[in-house]
């Protein structure tokens, strides 16, 4: 099992690496994910995700968006993949575990970190939960 901090790493390269490794076979899980980052301006990311939860007819139909960190990252590596309602990605998808801080069992275990790019304009995931 492979544990991945996302402490601040970009959302879209810990996405891709872990749904590459997901379709390999391995599972992952990754922590903090309160603290990966979102590049780009603040008021454009946050009017984007404020348009996506907005309800389109009753309760039962869409857009259904994520609304807490970990379900964002999640979301995020799930677009990485390949169907995810059938075979492999379906398959790679339940390999994936997300949590917002670090848990208990993973305080003691070796963590991989994510290259850090240059940072010019970010934000935090847990800046766009309610």
């Amino acid at each position: 099992m492979k544990v991945i901090d996302g402490k601040g790493a970009t959302l879209g390269r810990i996405a891709s690496l872990v749904a590459k490794e997901a379709l390999k076979g391995e599972e992952i899980s990754v922590i903090n994910c309160d603290n990966v980052i979102i590049t780009g301006n603040f008021s454009a990311i946050k009017e984007n995700f404020e348009i996506k939860r907005g309800r389109v007819g009753s309760g039962q139909k869409g857009p259904k968006h994520p609304a807490t960190s970990e379900k964002i990252v999640k979301r995020a590596v799930r677009g990485m993949l390949p169907n995810h309602r059938a075979g492999r990605g379906k398959a790679a998808l339940g390999r994936v575990k997300c949590y917002a801080k670090t848990p208990k069992e993973f305080e003691n275990s070796k963590t991989e970190k994510i290259g850090l790019t240059k940072k010019i304009k970010f934000s935090e995931v847990k800046e766009f939960v309610k």
